[in-house]
């Protein structure tokens, strides 16, 4: 399931450990960047006898012992997830492995509530606040590449109560904290954890409903194959653009590099146009193969999705054509 999801998530990876070896080693990889990672992970159960009823926790059993201890051993040069998987709501737990590095003792587990694993089934990912500085997380699949690229920010925030608070705010819903609540509530050393989660949540956040609003489809072709992007209509660089849905559209990564470079658009009737003088300079400088491929499969208009309120925006559809140069009748 960890490596599904990791294909799932917009990440792609090299196994480093053998298969079935427990804890696994990867290289995770997202374009050109890439890090090292430990992976425990155990099934997340109830928590048993006179333990609350919605306690669950895992139980980190099976490890070897170092010098007669068997405890976590951190991977140095780069991350270690300790996660939980949960099938009841097909969530991951995912807990500080700094806060667990003393010995486990003779029947170890770790605990989070029930309701972050509801939370995270709806919002993406919720966090559970466990005292001692300590916060635990519940992680959808799909956001698991948004926990494992910012897990140090994101267990920082348990060190300031107006960080967790924002924090817990951003996890509901990332569009609800801006700047100056992060400027006015949180102290500096805590400020750059707060922004990366609120930036990789609403980026996530953005992801997910564009692509929903698409039937997980690119808008010019159809193609699937979990190989989507949610591209910003108006970028994202622009000063006037937004995460809502209405500036984004589903692309595969040909279209959307394509749209990107002004070798296709659209309108605000959502009719396809292609740059015939940048095709003709493809063909006079003997790199136009596959052109004819890329013309037949593009629709004549995009794809929509059915709610009008998802649809690409008019205004910035208008907008971003002039400022890549199109000139459409």
């Amino acid at each position: 399931m960890f490596e599904e999801s990791i294909v799932g998530s917009d990440l792609s990876f090299l196994r480093i450990s053998d298969e079935g070896v427990h804890p696994a080693a990867y290289q995770i990889i997202k374009g050109a960047k890439s890090f090292r990672l430990k992976v425990y992970i155990w099934n997340l159960t109830p928590g048993g006898n006179r333990r609350p009823l919605d306690e669950w926790r895992i139980q980190p059993t099976g490890l070897p012992a170092t010098g007669n201890i068997v405890r976590f051993l951190p991977e140095l040069d780069g991350k270690t997830a300790l996660l939980g998987w949960n099938e009841r709501y097909d969530v991951f737990a995912a807990f500080d492995v700094n806060k667990h590095l003393g010995p486990l003792g003779a029947s170890p587990s770790i605990q989070l509530r029930e309701n972050s694993l509801q939370q995270a089934r709806l919002n993406g990912i919720a966090c559970h606040f466990k005292g001692s500085e300590e916060i635990a997380f519940a992680v959808k699949p799909t956001y698991l590449s948004v926990y494992l690229e910012n897990m140090e920010s994101l267990h920082a925030c348990g060190s300031s109560q107006q960080a967790l608070v924002l924090l817990e705010a951003i996890c509901n819903d990332p569009k609800s904290v801006d700047d100056r609540d992060i400027e006015q509530r949180v102290a500096a050393p805590r400020r750059f954890a707060i922004v990366s989660a609120r930036k990789a949540l609403r980026d996530a956040n953005f992801s997910e409903r564009v692509l929903a609003a698409y039937s997980n489809s690119c808008a010019m072709c159809g193609a699937q194959m979990r190989l989507l992007d949610a591209a910003h209509i108006l970028p994202a660089a622009h000063p006037d653009s937004t995460d809502d849905t209405s500036n984004g559209i589903a692309l595969c990564a040909l279209h959307h590099r394509a749209y990107d470079r002004s070798l296709v658009t659209f309108d605000t009737g959502y009719r396809i146009h292609r740059n015939d003088e940048m095709e003709r300079k493809l063909t006079e400088s003997g790199v136009d193969r596959g052109l004819e491929a890329f013309r037949t499969q593009l629709f004549p208009t995009i794809a929509v999705p059915p709610s009008r309120d998802d649809r690409p925006s008019p205004e910035l559809v208008a907008k971003v054509n002039i400022l890549r140069g199109w000139h459409l009748s």
